[in-house]
């Protein structure tokens, strides 16, 4: 028996045809469903009802999908998944830049929309809450498990949910080279295990927070073909650790 509480999904479109089209499937699947027909009814429903997941259409009437999204950003961390007839990358990009989580290009099936909404669900399920600690990568750059953020020179800096898993997995393998296959598993799921634009696209914006200077990165490095690789602080910290025990038995026998 499964007690966990339903997840409430909001529909957003313009075409009551594709709203109801969704919302069926929808409430077959087990979700809570609510439905909006333009951006600021979708606005209303997020603010009075928090939904796990707002499914966004992009081409609509007045405000549309981006600046429906960039206000979404404003008040929720809720996911995100564009809905579009459009498949132009410029507009992919566009739509993640602003904070969705993924974008299902029309027409779709039933069953892919499904798989979709899973595995964005997925990633918000699985991000738990560590006990509290704060990861000291060097003096500039700390990263604060509990709170999902990086320190960076004393500042704090929001990682949205994708680039907090993308970020987690690579320190966990500090050092080593995680395959593109298995950061986009373990971050996106089964269904992205080819998309590696996608995972660029996310390196690109870690980088662009976390590094210094994002075309010579310190932190996350590209291994060609492969994958990617975090810095191995943890041999710096023991390398540094020896050092300055050596230093101490030195002073001290002087």
């Amino acid at each position: 028996m499964n007690d966990q509480p339903k997840k409430k999904i909001l529909i957003v479109d313009d075409e009551p045809r594709m709203v109801r089209f969704v919302k069926m499937n929808l409430d077959l699947e087990g979700y809570i469903t609510l439905e909006a027909n333009n951006g600021l009814q979708a606005l209303e429903k997020v603010r009075d009802y928090n939904p796990d997941l707002v499914l966004l259409d992009v081409e609509m009437p007045g405000l549309d999908g981006f600046e429906t999204l960039k206000r979404i950003r404003e008040i929720s961390d809720a996911a995100v998944i564009m809905l579009t007839v459009r498949s132009d990358e410029e507009d992919r990009i566009k739509g993640l830049d602003l904070g969705a989580d993924d974008y299902v290009t029309k027409p779709f099936s039933p069953r892919e929309l499904s798989s979709r909404i899973r595995a964005v669900l997925r990633r918000f399920e699985h991000l738990g809450r560590p006990d509290a600690q704060i990861i000291h990568v060097d003096d500039r750059l700390q990263v604060d498990l509990q709170r999902r953020d990086v320190i960076v020179d004393g500042k704090r800096l929001s990682l949205r949910p994708t680039e907090y898993r993308l970020l987690y997995h690579l320190i966990q393998n500090a050092g080593w080279v995680v395959p593109h296959e298995t950061l986009l598993t373990k971050v996106w799921g089964h269904e992205y295990v080819n998309d590696n634009h996608l995972l660029r696209l996310y390196i690109t914006y870690l980088r662009k927070k976390i590094e210094p200077d994002p075309a010579n990165p310190r932190y996350i490095f590209t291994e060609r073909g492969l994958g990617y690789r975090f810095v191995d602080f943890k041999r710096n910290q023991e390398a540094q650790g020896e050092q300055n025990a050596a230093r101490d038995a030195q002073e001290s026998s002087s």
